[in-house]
């Protein structure tokens, strides 16, 4: 009998931010259309890793830890090089990418930075004619963790409401919204009538308390406290029962795009044309709205804010939809 032909074998090498790690995540599905029955090993960082294992196609994950001397690439290296690889896509554009026997290589370079949507961008370097949409696989572990979390606060204070989930933090210069206004904002939400009886629930990791605690602390019993309740896959779990989402320019603003969640990005001095978040059901608010210019985030006024959620709640919530 003929021998059954070897599953084709495939590594991708992705990000260590979350953010970027969301905006590529097409690429899992479309390595399976591309290569049928592919196996996928996927090298991420720590914090975005638990993104994959429930994505189709991944049989393992190896966590890069950043080293001196660049040492976590060594690390990689030991570890895939003895694998005769059917396809390789590195999205870092690293050296390792070149070391290793591969059939097909597909390495990300600064040429392709043309001006397109960092979501179209990767999407060409795959081959794919389709933008391909970020997408979250969220799984029963991560479920149960929000839930876990989520539940017993809503069944406190006023009522269970629909919840607007807030990504108060962003992990680069520049990026974040000052904590106050974050309270400031909810303080004008709570007495909004359109937001009658609604939680308001920041999300973030173990090191995001202090932005977070402005809003926390202004929505009193009304708060749902999701900032360092689990991974990431367990905060895009807490966030897929929002039902909208308002956020820094984070890698959690593109999870809740990615999960199809209304979602307002909000922009200081870097590239929302570019790094918006991707989907039908996103919006942005930017401290300067001029394609091309820029002002410090500071500069976007809670006025500006409240005046966006508004209308992300009118276009997308308006009467018909209730708590998920």
């Amino acid at each position: 009998m003929p021998a059954t032909p070897r599953a084709p074998i495939v590594l991708f090498v992705t990000s260590n931010r979350i953010g970027d790690c969301v905006i590529s995540s097409g690429i899992i599905r479309e390595i399976s259309r591309q290569l049928p029955g592919a196996r996928i090993t996927v090298a991420a960082g720590r914090p975005p890793a638990p993104f994959f294992r429930a994505a189709p196609g991944v049989v393992r994950t190896i966590v890069l830890d950043k080293k001196k001397a660049a040492g976590h690439w060594l690390d990689l290296w030991k570890q895939v090089v003895g694998t005769q690889w059917d396809l390789v896509i590195d999205i870092r554009g690293s050296a390792l990418s070149y070391l290793i026997p591969a059939k097909r290589r597909v390495i990300y370079n600064r040429s392709w930075e043309t001006g397109l949507r960092k979501v179209e961008m990767v999407s060409r370097l795959i081959g794919s004619d389709v933008p391909l949409d970020p997408e979250i696989w969220l799984d029963d572990q991560a479920r149960a963790q929000a839930a876990a979390v989520i539940d017993p606060q809503r069944a406190m204070g006023p009522g269970p409401g629909p919840i607007l989930a807030l990504a108060p933090i962003a992990h680069q210069p520049g990026k974040s919204w000052p904590a106050e206004r974050w309270g400031q904002l909810v303080a004008r939400l709570m007495a909004e009538p359109r937001f009658d009886g609604w939680r308001f629930m920041p999300v973030g990791g173990p090191g995001d308390r202090p932005p977070a605690t402005p809003a926390l602390e202004t929505a009193g019993d009304r708060a749902i406290d999701f900032v360092g309740k689990g991974d990431i896959l367990a905060s895009a779990a807490a966030i897929d029962r929002a039902a909208l989402f308002v956020g820094n320019d984070s890698g959690l603003m593109h999870v809740a795009a990615a999960l199809g969640r209304p979602t307002l990005g909000l922009f200081g001095p870097t590239e929302w044309w570019l790094y918006g978040p991707w989907g039908p059901r996103t919006r942005t608010v930017a401290s300067n709205e001029t394609r091309g210019q820029f002002a410090p985030i500071e500069d976007l006024s809670v006025d500006h804010v409240f005046d966006a959620v508004l209308a992300l709640h009118d276009d997308f919530i308006g009467a018909g939809e209730g708590a998920r």
